[in-house]
């Protein structure tokens, strides 16, 4: 019997939706050769990670056993697939394989990072095989809200393994591939030994809707417009961008893009020759001089990112362009859970200027990317494997997946981030743990996210904060008063003082009955007068702040 094994480790997107990062390895135990299959990125808020960037999944066991890795495979350009790489792949160091539209997002990202574009190389669908160490690995398209999308075909000593990526059953999805239900047919009859699949839709009722099924909507609530219209859907969704903009140019507007992101995706989609006829589309400054009733404007922010274009125009003017009473704004989206309170306060800044905002609370101007209940089912009967791996969703999404494979007969596991399963026999079963964890980008630098960065920060953010300076003479005594500096906290306390005049009373008080041998040791002063001065916070403003105490000392 072999004694080498096949594994499957997900560092990321295994009980979160976000945050894509799996591996796989092949060979002795602890020796085993490794690809990575994604390196995305989940978003920040401001209640738990306020500041920060992006949110990174921790690679360092990869990183230590970056000798072993054979290749890094992007199945497509969404951000929390993507995102990452280029952060992270100094660290790893491997060859990139993606397609041609995943792989120019993924060369555009290294140049940002100053990284060469070489590390990435672009690959063609199935039948084109990528050797990587005991892997075999073939991309097969398959239809999903950005172009390019594939599931990846991995062959191994052990076994094949069919790693969904994220996808949907359309048929005609407007931009971008189709999928193709008689080639899954044909994988599964050459035999599917492990399917790792996408978990996001596993409540959804109801089969998937297509792409198709929109522009008709889309054309009839532009014709209603009177004023100028703006929508905003992810950037990333080509096919929808395209046919927001073709419901514009039928009904007679100009077509304006908002957003570096959106900009660089229909670039990118031009390029790359996925996208060949989409409309003309006006400047900014262009945009400005056309009539309202003739202007459409698709912009970025469906989240409610306050920096994105969306929030942008409901705060005001964004590139001289403004909303006013009677124009039209489409979310032509879903909202991500999370994101509500960020799209609710757009939503309400624009009612306020008088503008109609229209929803899809009904499903009329948005379809999912990934599969529903149903066509999860559909793939399980096509492709017939042996065992399940739910991937990409929250806990409650992978527990529900694997009953439903367990209900078909699909020996199945739920694989939260860090479990290492083994995979080499019929069944899968949990080998051993790995610790994982995320990274903060935070400005230009990573910081790990116990690292007390952001603890501090949200600390300082809640209970404010106070700098104390104290300054010892030659003879090891305070000279004069110590100063209090305080920053948000309320300026008055209870007693009516400054707040700032009441601690440096009582700083001063304390210092000047404070024996020599305290005012000698910097670290137990450090502490009385931190202790001190929360003390003093406490009973003046109610708040025990984050204490910075300088002690400088004269010297003779």
């Amino acid at each position: 019997m072999s004694s080498e094994r096949l594994i499957y480790i997900p560092l990321g997107g295994a009980g979160e939706i976000g945050m894509n990062c799996y591996v796989y390895g092949y060979g002795q135990p602890g020796k085993e050769r490794l690809i990575v299959v994604d390196l995305g990125v989940t978003f920040p808020d401001m209640e738990t990670t306020p500041g920060v960037d992006l949110i990174l999944p921790d690679v360092s066991w990869l990183a230590a056993r970056a000798d072993r890795i054979e290749a890094i495979f992007i199945t497509h350009a969404h951000e929390d697939h993507i995102g990452a790489l280029a952060h992270l792949w100094p660290r790893l160091k491997a060859p990139v394989y993606a397609r041609r539209f995943t792989g120019r997002i993924g060369a555009l990202k290294f140049e940002e990072q100053g990284l060469q574009r070489d590390a990435i190389r672009i690959v063609e669908p199935r039948p084109e095989v990528v050797e990587a160490g005991p892997f075999r690995v073939q991309f097969v398209p398959v239809s999903h809200s950005i172009p390019e999308s594939s599931a990846l075909l991995i062959d191994t000593p052990a076994g094949r393994i069919a790693h969904s990526g994220d996808f949907k059953l359309d048929a005609s999805p407007v931009v971008g591939e189709a999928f193709n239900a008689d080639e899954a047919r044909r994988i599964g009859d050459e035999g599917v030994k492990i399917l790792a699949c996408d978990s996001t839709n596993v409540f959804s009722p109801a089969p998937g809707r297509s792409e198709s099924l929109l522009p008709p909507a889309l054309e009839e609530l532009v014709a209603g417009a009177k004023g100028m219209v703006v929508a905003t859907t992810f950037a990333s969704n080509v096919a929808r961008l395209k046919s927001l903009a073709n419901a514009a140019v039928a009904n007679g507007r100009s077509v304006c893009l908002l957003g570096r992101a959106m900009r660089r995706m229909v670039q990118t989609a031009v390029e790359t020759g996925v996208l060949t006829d989409f409309p003309p589309t006006v400047t900014p400054e262009d945009a400005t001089q056309i009539p309202r009733e003739n202007l459409m404007l698709i912009v970025t922010g469906s989240q409610g990112e306050r920096r994105a274009a969306s929030a942008q125009l409901s705060r005001g003017k964004y590139l001289g362009l403004s909303l006013k009473e009677g124009d039209l704004f489409l979310f032509s989206s879903k909202t991500i859970p999370g994101n509500e309170a960020g799209v609710i306060r757009i939503m309400n800044a624009l009612s306020e200027m008088g503008v109609d905002v229209v929803d899809d609370a009904g499903g009329k101007y948005h379809v999912s990317g990934h599969a529903n209940r149903p066509d999860l089912e559909q793939v399980h009967e096509l492709m017939r494997p042996q065992i399940l791996l739910p991937m990409h969703g929250e806990h409650r999404h992978l527990r529900e997946h694997a009953k439903l494979g367990e209900a078909r007969g699909i020996a199945s596991i739920i694989p939260v981030n860090g479990t290492v399963v083994d995979l080499t026999g019929d069944r899968p079963v949990v080998a051993e743990r790995v610790e994982t964890g995320r990274i903060y980008l935070d400005g230009s630098v990573q910081v790990g996210s116990m690292d007390g960065v952001i603890r501090d920060r949200i600390r300082m953010a809640l209970n404010g904060h106070v700098l104390i300076t104290v300054i010892i003479d030659e003879d090891g005594e305070p000279l004069g008063d110590p100063w209090a500096e305080t920053m948000g906290l309320s300026e008055t306390g209870r007693t009516g003082k400054a707040l700032s005049e009441a601690l440096e009373e009582e700083l001063g008080e304390f210092l000047s009955n404070a024996d020599s041998r305290l005012l000698k040791d910097d670290d137990k002063l450090d502490d009385a007068i931190r202790r001190v001065t929360r003390q003093v916070c406490m009973e003046e403003v109610g708040k025990k702040p984050e204490v910075t105490v300088v002690v400088s000392r004269l010297v003779e």
